[in-house]
C-alpha cells in the first residue's frame, strides 16, 4: 500500500501592490471614488471605505436582466436614456447607456415630468410665484419652492462636493408629480481641490456659459450662478436672455462685452428682478453664491400664497408619462 502523502499546505499569490490599487479581492476595479464590477458602476465617497453607504444600494440586486426597455426618452452624442420598469417591482428608472470603447449602463431615478426645456415648450412662462412660493399640498415636499429646490442642489454640489456643474440649462433640470426639482448630467462637470479653486477648462453649452468661461478666463462656483440667472430669467419671460444674433460669435460677443441682460421692472416684482441682478452680474466678485441668494427676499415673498407645485407640474403641460 502506497504510503500516505502528508497534505501541503495551500498559500495564495501576494497581490501585488501596484493592482491591489485598483483591483481589490472581490474583483471590483476602483479607481478614486469610483467603483466598478460584474454588478454594475457606484461612486463611493471618500471616507465610504468599510462602512455601510449611508442609502440601501440597489448596484447588487439590480441586473439589466431584470428591467423592461418601454422606450426611448433621450439621445446624446454618446449614446441614449431609455424608460424602463424593473419586472418583480414594477418600478420605472432611466436607463443611461454609453457607447465609448464598449458600453457603461447606469440606472438613475426616473423623472416623470421631463425636463424644464420640455416644460417651457408646453407652458411657455412660468409664473414668478410658481419660482418662489411654497407649496401647502404637496405631501412629498414641504419645501417646494421651485427655485430653492435648484439652490439647495447648487449648495450641495459648491459646499460639500466641491464640484461646479458647468452645463445648467433648462434641459439639465429635471422635474416630477411629486414638485420636485433635480439638477441632472453631470457630463463636464469638475471637481476642484478647494472652495477657492477654480478651472479654465471650456466645457459646456455656450449659451448659458458666464463671460469669464467664454473669455478663457479661470472659472469657479459662480459661474453656474450666473446660468441660474440666465435659466430663471428664461422661465419668467419665455425667452432665452439673449436676443437672437446671425452666428454663434456674436452671441459670445454679446456676452462678454454688452451689459447682462435683467427682468422687466414693468413686468416682474422688485425682489424677482433683485434676484435676477444678483446672479447675472458680469464681475464674479458682484454675484451671489448660492449660500447667500437662500436667503434672498424674493424666496420668502409669496411664502402665504396657496400654491400647489406638484398639480401645477401635472396639468400644465408636462409631458407627464402614464401606464397601463
Amino acid at each position: 500500500m502506497a504510503a500516505l502523502r502528508k497534505p501541503g499546505k495551500l498559500a495564495l499569490p501576494s497581490v501585488e501592490s501596484t493592482i491591489g490599487k485598483f483591483l481589490t479581492q472581490s474583483g471590483t476595479f476602483r479607481d478614486g471614488d469610483l467603483l466598478v464590477n460584474k454588478d454594475g458602476l457606484r461612486i463611493v465617497s471618500q471616507n465610504e471605505e468599510g462602512e455601510a453607504p449611508p442609502i440601501k444600494p440597489l448596484d447588487n440586486q439590480l441586473s439589466l436582466d431584470d428591467l423592461d426597455a418601454i422606450k426611448v426618452i433621450g439621445k446624446g452624442s454618446s449614446g441614449i436614456v431609455q424608460l424602463v420598469r424593473h419586472k418583480w417591482t414594477g418600478q420605472f428608472f432611466a436607463l443611461k447607456c454609453f457607447y465609448v470603447n464598449g458600453a457603461i449602463s447606469i440606472v438613475l431615478e426616473y423623472m416623470d415630468g421631463g425636463s424644464l426645456s420640455d416644460f417651457l415648450k408646453a407652458v411657455k412662462t412660468i409664473p414668478e410665484f410658481y419660482l418662489a412660493a411654497i407649496s401647502s399640498h404637496d405631501l412629498y415636499n414641504k419645501c417646494s419652492n421651485f427655485i430653492l429646490q435648484v439652490l439647495r442642489g447648487l449648495m450641495y454640489l459648491h459646499h460639500e462636493k466641491r464640484i461646479i456643474h458647468r452645463d445648467l440649462k433648462p434641459s439639465n433640470i429635471l422635474i416630477n408629480h411629486r414638485g420636485e426639482v433635480k439638477i441632472s448630467d453631470f457630463g463636464v462637470s469638475a471637481i476642484i481641490s478647494s472652495s477657492s479653486a477654480q478651472r479654465d477648462t471650456f466645457t459646456g453649452t455656450f449659451n448659458y456659459m458666464a463671460p469669464e468661461r467664454i473669455s478663457g478666463q479661470k472659472h469657479g462656483y459662480m459661474s453656474d450662478i450666473w446660468s441660474l440667472g440666465l435659466v430663471m430669467l428664461e422661465c419668467a419671460t419665455g425667452n432665452f436672455p439673449y436676443p437672437a444674433r446671425e452666428s454663434f460669435y456674436e452671441l459670445l460677443e454679446a456676452v462678454v462685452d454688452q451689459p447682462p441682460p435683467s427682468a422687466p421692472a414693468d413686468q416682474f416684482s422688485e425682489e424677482f428682478c433683485s434676484f435676477i441682478s444678483a446672479c447675472i452680474q458680469k464681475d464674479v466678485r458682484d454675484r451671489s453664491s448660492a449660500q447667500i441668494l437662500l436667503g434672498h427676499p424674493f424666496l420668502s415673498m409669496y411664502d402665504d400664497l396657496n400654491v400647489d407645485l406638484a398639480s401645477y407640474f401635472t396639468t400644465a403641460g408636462s409631458p407627464l408619462a402614464t401606464f397601463e
